[in-house]
């Protein structure tokens, strides 16, 4: 069986919905043999480790273990699921004081165990926060780290799909930018349908202007929507769509949907948020980002929601003040 990369994947948080079903997807995707599974609950890691090989992936070498040195060590990629779950009645934000502890503990534990590490890929909630934190602490370059952004986009997709009663192919460059969460700026100029831009058809008897604010809603909370269906957060999209991102990282496939990348550009500032981006094997790049005046005025607003959210966890002493970042990594400007 041919592989991508023969180098050491580490799925963080292994034992969950989400870890599990990255590795899963991961070997079915044929991108390395080399697969860490790493969780602190032992019972449920070594079930999932089991569950893999009896899949009897071909050529696949799966380790499992509780130990944070032993599975970071040697490490050249690392997905990490590894916070705590978003339950009912929770917003993404309410995940933050705990699953920012958890990220400044993950970039100590790169930083001491895998400092040659090509790329880390954060999923746990608040992304945009928790990759920052894991980003300052770890010492990597901004380019080495992304969070999975990529969702909002992809509901966007389908609530256009079921609304218009198109196949998902016909509907391209589906885009939301800013943060992965409540504030996200939901832009409607990128998108094509059919070959015709999404923002000529808004306001007419296709897609009526009132239908148009509503299906926005149901993508901001498309999430919530998943909980309220399945009893649990969302995990087989997750999943597959870090995998798609951390494939790209390894020199595979260019990745189709915004990332969650470190902006710091005058406009945006020291904030980690989901934008255009390039995932190579030579890191994330970011890319413009262009819509019109109304969009851009969302994504303002959307970075403001996240500046605050920082800014919450300086308070909290996880992070320094923003003028000491240099400090506790040299690769911050």
């Amino acid at each position: 069986m041919e592989y991508l990369t023969n180098e050491k994947l580490v799925i963080v948080g292994a034992a969950g919905m989400i870890g599990s079903n990255m590795a899963q997807t991961a070997l079915m995707m044929h991108l390395t043999p080399n697969i860490c599974l790493y969780d602190p609950y032992g019972p449920a890691l070594e079930g999932v480790a089991e569950e893999l090989r009896h899949c009897a992936f071909e050529g696949a070498e799966i380790t499992f273990t509780t130990d944070v040195k032993e599975a970071l060590t040697g490490a050249a990629y690392i997905v990490n699921s590894g916070g705590a779950a978003r339950k009912a009645g929770m917003t993404r934000e309410d995940l933050l004081k705990g699953n920012a502890l958890i990220a400044e503990q993950f970039g100590k534990d790169v930083r001491a165990y895998c400092p040659d590490v090509k790329h880390v890929v954060v999923v746990f909630n608040p992304a945009d926060i928790t990759g920052l934190i894991t980003l300052l602490y770890s010492g990597l370059k901004p380019s080495q780290v992304t969070t999975l952004a990529a969702l909002d986009s992809t509901r966007l997709q389908s609530e256009l799909s079921k609304y218009l009663h198109l196949p998902a192919a016909e509907i391209v460059n589906c885009r939301t930018y800013g943060g992965h969460g409540e504030q996200m700026a939901v832009f409607a100029s990128t998108t094509k349908v059919d070959g015709k831009p999404l923002d000529t058809i808004i306001g007419t008897a296709t897609l009526p202007e009132k239908d148009w604010e509503e299906l926005k809603v149901r993508v901001i909370q498309g999430g919530k929507n998943i909980i309220e269906l399945r009893g649990r957060s969302s995990f087989q999209s997750p999943a597959y769509l870090s995998i798609e991102m951390i494939a790209a990282a390894m020199g595979g496939k260019p990745f189709r949907w915004p990332a969650g990348v470190y902006v710091d550009n005058g406009k945006f500032s020291h904030i980690m948020m989901a934008m255009e981006t390039s995932i190579t094997k030579n890191g994330v790049e970011v890319m413009p980002v262009k819509g019109t005046p109304a969009e851009e005025k969302e994504l303002e607003k959307s970075y403001e929601h996240l500046c605050k959210l920082r800014d919450e966890v300086i308070s909290m002493g996880v992070l320094p003040p923003i003028d000491k970042w240099h400090e506790l990594n040299p690769n911050i400007r």
